[in-house]
């Protein structure tokens, strides 16, 4: 199986330096902090499915998705085949491991109250930019695998943090 993945940095503060949704995944024998997202299903937009992903996880509505101006589509050009194009932050994949994925990042600006619980997430927080590199630092094995990777290019690219 090869799934595909939206995942989102929901950012808050001054140009990103203050704070990101972390949230701690509350599956069996998968407990991990790890960023909101998840699997796309058949057919569903990327944008939509980042959408979703969030809600369900956060409760939080998704407003902003930096560089969302360039998204294009082919919609009207033939009617049984349709295709997006969008600029994510940064896209991952995982080249070893038990599952076979890709997966898009988004830079995401939110509106309205997080909820503590969602779908199969718990502890859903804000958290600061340098306390999440802090632990990503001392202790890398605390993220889930797919997120450690996308932690590590967002600290490092976007607050110039290294590792």
């Amino acid at each position: 199986m090869f799934y595909v993945n939206a995942r989102a940095i929901i950012e808050r503060g001054d140009g990103g330096a203050g704070e990101i949704i972390i949230q701690t995944r509350n599956k069996p024998n998968e407990v991990a902090l790890e960023l909101p997202g998840g699997r796309l299903e058949l057919y569903e937009s990327i944008y939509d499915g980042l959408k979703r992903e969030v809600l369900e996880e956060t409760g939080l509505t998704v407003i902003g998705i930096e560089g969302s101006d360039k998204r294009i589509d082919t919609r009207g050009i033939q009617p049984d085949f349709e295709v997006e194009c969008v600029e994510p932050y940064c896209v991952y994949q995982t080249i070893n491991g038990p599952i076979d994925s890709i997966g898009m990042y988004f830079i995401c600006t939110v509106q309205g109250q997080h909820q503590e619980t969602g779908d199969e997430t718990k502890d859903v927080r804000w958290a600061s930019v340098d306390e999440v590199y802090l632990r990503m630092i001392e202790d890398p094995l605390q993220f889930s695998s797919v997120d450690r990777a996308g932690l590590r290019y967002y600290l490092q690219h976007r607050h110039g943090k290294s590792f």
